[in-house]
């Protein structure tokens, strides 16, 4: 039966479960209004527009 020949240690433990906790990338894209980056499906932060219509009224 196979054995580890040397102790794993706690830092290449780590790095190796680390893997499958990582986050996936946010996707951005551009808001057809104001032209500012912004998630999908999302009101744009800047303008206050979703789907061209102002869902926020922004106070410049």
């Amino acid at each position: 039966m196979a054995v580890p020949k040397r102790k794993t240690s706690k830092q290449r433990r780590n790095k190796r479960r680390a893997s499958s906790y990582q986050l996936p990338k946010t996707t951005v894209v551009e808001c057809p209004n104001c032209h500012e980056s912004k998630q999908p499906h999302r009101i744009c932060p800047k303008c206050g527009y979703y789907d061209g219509k102002e869902v926020i009224s922004m106070e410049d």
